[in-house]
């Protein structure tokens, strides 16, 4: 009898999108599976802002724990939500070739920008981001899915709000009225898909090998090394993006203060066959830069 792959995923239109496009890739390499929604801790408490929640793994434990009772084969997220370090026994199985990575701005007229406004955004790189550029504009918290956030922008009276390109562009709600943020140094991983699976589940690894894609992962991996020295499980401002051409690697990487004033950047080079370890000491520039000090205040601050 032929196994049924079960694919968990949580159920927001955009989580639904990247899980079918997992299943849509493995019946194409004529795989037998079955789609199977949860509601994650992230999605139910939309009210308490996430660094308040123990962000770390917020969006995906809930198919942790699926994952881990038998309950589904295989789990499908945003890359950007899962931590650096994954429960034990899991594996990362595969990731997709990645989309944009960039952060763009929806907003109601740009006349905002050279005087007083407010922006909305959940995400703590980003607020520090904007403020660190914009210190004289409020940021309020935005929380809920893409659909959600997007609805709260319309109904309330900001001037705009901060989202992932990838995400809009997935499921087809990128309006006309946006900047990319071309300065926005994004999230470690953002654009990326991340498929894990059990580390003894053999069959289900191998029919997700042919979907990895080799220089996604290259890029998410130092991105999330670089993530992973500088915070060790503490939320904070910190953006990375790497970039791959031909034999060269850049990578560009920040620290921020929550307030936005404090910005510790580095970047740096290196070649394709020496990036062992690359991301660990790029994040220890920013430590010997203050980063070490800054991260302890920030630590303060969000317990």
């Amino acid at each position: 009898m032929k196994k049924t792959i079960r694919i968990g995923t949580r159920d927001s239109e955009l989580a639904l999108w990247q899980a079918k496009t997992v299943q849509n890739a493995l019946e194409k390499l004529g795989h037998e599976t079955k789609l199977v929604p949860v509601k994650s801790t992230g999605d139910l408490n939309l009210d308490q802002p996430l660094y308040e929640m123990g962000i770390t793994g917020i969006f995906t434990k809930t198919l942790d724990v699926a994952m881990i009772k038998g309950e589904i084969d295989i789990a499908v997220h945003s890359m950007k939500d899962v931590p650096t370090a994954l429960p034990k026994g899991m594996v990362e199985a595969a990731v997709l070739k990645r989309a944009n990575s960039k952060d763009i701005l929806i907003h109601k007229g740009l006349d905002f920008l050279n005087t007083e406004g407010t922006i909305a955004t959940g995400s703590l790189r980003r607020k520090a981001q904007w403020l660190n550029r914009h210190p004289e504009h409020q940021v309020v918290d935005l929380r809920g899915n893409v659909n959600t956030r997007l609805k709260k922008l319309k109904d309330n009276d900001w001037n705009g709000a901060i989202f992932a390109a990838a995400g809009l562009e997935r499921i087809a709600l990128k309006p006309e009225n946006y900047v990319d943020l071309n300065w926005m140094i994004p999230a470690p991983a953002q654009g990326a898909m991340l498929v894990v699976a059990m580390e003894d589940d053999d069959f289900s690894r191998k029919a997700l090998e042919p979907l990895n894609h080799q220089e996604s992962k290259i890029s998410v991996h130092i991105e999330r090394q670089f993530l992973k020295t500088l915070e060790g499980g503490c939320t904070a401002p910190i953006g990375a993006l790497v970039t791959i051409e031909k034999d060269i690697v850049y990578f560009k990487g920040a620290l921020f203060s929550l307030d936005g004033k404090q910005k510790i950047e580095v970047e740096e080079t290196t070649r394709i066959d020496e990036i062992q370890g690359f991301g660990n000491s790029c994040a220890r520039e920013v430590l010997n830069k203050g980063g070490k000090e800054l991260m302890a205040e920030i630590r303060k601050v969000l317990k």
